[in-house]
C-alpha cells in the first residue's frame, strides 16, 4: 500500500543546501556555537539538579561527622567505626570539594570523577559504617544516587553533542585539505613559471656561448696552436721513449746489483755494500735520477759488479743482462745520458704545455667549455623538475573534485541534507 502512494505522489524531494566555498569556515563556526548553545540547554537543569544533589550530600556527610553511635552498638563495631569513621569523611569530602566547572563538558567530567570518589568511599571504608550509622549511610547513598541519575541525563547530550562536534570536525579537516590542495595547485604554476624562466636565461647564455665559442675559434691566432700542439706531442713521444729505455736498463742493472749486495753482505765489505745499496735505491725510485748523483754512483758500483762477474761470483742469466755487462761503463754512461735527456724533455714539454694553456683564446674557449657543462647540467635540472612539477599539478588535478565532494559529504552529514557549493567558489 505504502509502495503504491508512494508511485502515485512520488518521493519526497531531497533537501539541499547551496553554499559559497569561502563562507564554510563561518558556516561550520556557525554550526559549532548552535550546538554548543544545544548542549547548554540540555544540561542546564541537570547541572542544577547535580550541584543541588551535591550540596545536599555534602550536608549528610557533615551530619554524619557530627553524628554518635547507639548506646547498644555492638563494642567491637564502635571502634571499627570510630577508626573508618575519620577515612570516610576524608574521602568524601574530597571527592565532593572537586571544582565544577562552568563549561558543560568539564563539567560532566568533573561530576563523573566526584561521584566515582564518593563510590569508593562507601564501599571502602562506609562499609563498615553501616551498622553504626544506618540511617546516614542510607541518606549517603540515596544522594549519591541522585547525582547518578542527573550525570546519566548528562550523559546523553554530551553523547549528542560529540557526534556532532566530530561531524564538524571532519568538516574542518575535509575543508583544510580543500584549501592546500587549491593552494598547491595555484603554487604549482608559479614554480612552473619560475622553472621556465630559469631554462630560458640559461638557453639564451648557452647561445651566446656557443656564437662567443664559434668566433674564437675563428681566430688567426690559434692557427699556431696546431704547430705547437704537434711540436709538443714529438715531445711526449721523445719523453716517453726515453722512460722506457732507462726503466729498462735501470730495471736490469739493479736485478744484478741486488746479487752483488748479496755476495758483498757476505763477504762483509761494507763499503762496497753501501755503494750497492745506493745504486739499487737511485734506480728502482719511481722517478728518473738526476744526471750528476747517477754518473757518480754507477763509476763507483760497476767495477764492484764487474769484478764479481769476472770471478764468476755473479752468473748473468739472459740476454739482457749478458748485454749490459758485457759493456758496463758505456751502459752506466748511457743510462747518465738518459737521465739528462729526460729532465731536458720534461722541461721543454712543461714549457710547450703551458704555453698552450696561457693562450688567451684557448684558455677563454676551455672556460667558455666548462661553463656551457655547467649550465646544461643545469637545464637538465630544471626540466626534471618542471616535469615533477606537472606531474604533481596532475595529481592535484585529480584530488581537487575528490576533495570538494568529500567536504560536501561531511558538511551533508553534520546538518543532514544534501550540500552543493556555489560555481562562483574559488577554484
Amino acid at each position: 500500500m505504502f509502495d503504491f502512494l508512494k508511485s502515485i505522489l512520488g518521493s519526497a524531494p531531497e533537501k539541499k543546501v547551496t553554499l559559497a566555498f569561502e563562507n564554510v569556515p563561518a558556516f561550520l563556526d556557525e554550526k559549532e556555537n548552535q550546538a554548543k548553545a544545544v548542549l547548554s540547554a540540555e544540561v542546564e537543569e541537570p547541572v542544577r539538579a547535580i550541584k543541588s544533589a551535591s550540596a545536599s550530600l555534602q550536608l549528610t556527610v557533615n551530619t554524619i561527622s557530627g553524628a554518635e553511635q547507639s548506646p547498644e552498638t555492638h563494642p567491637k563495631i564502635k571502634s571499627i567505626a570510630k577508626n573508618s569513621l575519620p577515612l570516610f569523611l576524608r574521602a568524601m569530602n574530597t571527592s565532593l570539594a572537586k571544582e565544577l566547572p562552568e563549561d558543560p563538558e568539564a563539567f560532566y567530567t568533573a561530576s563523573v570523577e566526584s561521584v566515582k570518589g564518593c563510590l569508593n568511599a562507601v564501599r571502602g571504608q562506609g562499609r563498615y559504617l553501616q551498622v553504626a550509622f544506618p540511617e546516614e549511610m542510607k541518606a549517603t547513598k540515596a544522594g549519591i544516587d541522585a547525582v547518578g541519575r542527573e550525570i546519566n541525563v548528562m550523559t546523553k547530550a554530551i553523547g549528542k553533542y560529540k557526534q556532532q562536534a566530530d561531524r564538524i570536525g571532519a568538516a574542518r579537516a575535509a575543508h583544510t585539505a580543500l584549501v592546500d590542495a587549491r593552494k598547491d595547485l595555484a603554487h604549482s604554476f608559479e614554480k612552473e613559471e619560475r622553472y621556465h624562466a630559469r631554462i630560458a636565461e640559461i638557453s639564451s647564455r648557452l647561445d651566446a656561448i656557443a656564437e662567443e665559442t664559434t668566433r674564437l675559434r675563428a681566430d688567426p691566432s690559434l692557427a699556431t696552436l696546431d704547430e705547437e700542439r704537434t711540436k709538443l706531442a714529438g715531445l711526449a713521444r721523445e719523453r716517453e721513449e726515453c722512460l722506457r729505455r732507462y726503466t729498462s736498463l735501470s730495471m736490469t742493472m739493479s736485478h744484478v746489483f741486488r746479487k752483488a749486495e748479496k755476495i758483498a753482505t757476505k763477504k762483509h765489505l761494507a763499503k762496497e755494500t753501501h755503494a750497492i745499496r745506493d745504486a739499487m735505491d737511485l734506480l728502482s725510485d719511481h722517478e728518473v735520477a738526476a744526471a750528476e748523483p747517477c754518473t757518480s754512483t754507477l763509476a763507483a758500483v760497476c767495477p764492484v759488479v764487474e769484478k764479481m762477474i769476472g770471478d764468476g761470483e755473479i752468473v748473468l742469466k739472459n740476454r739482457e743482462e749478458r748485454t749490459v755487462f758485457a759493456e758496463p761503463a758505456q751502459h752506466a754512461d748511457e743510462i747518465s745520458q738518459l737521465c739528462a735527456r729526460y729532465a731536458a724533455l720534461e722541461k721543454d714539454c712543461r714549457a710547450a704545455e703551458e704555453g698552450l694553456i696561457s693562450h688567451p683564446v684557448l684558455s677563454r674557449i676551455q672556460a667558455l667549455g666548462r661553463e656551457k657543462e655547467q649550465l646544461e647540467a643545469m637545464q637538465t635540472r630544471e626540466e626534471q623538475q618542471v616535469s615533477e612539477v606537472l606531474s604533481w599539478r596532475k595529481e592535484l588535478e585529480e584530488a581537487v573534485p575528490e576533495l570538494e565532494e568529500a567536504l560536501a559529504k561531511k558538511l551533508g552529514e553534520m546538518i543532514g541534507e544534501t550540500v552543493q557549493f556555489l560555481p562562483t567558489g574559488p577554484v
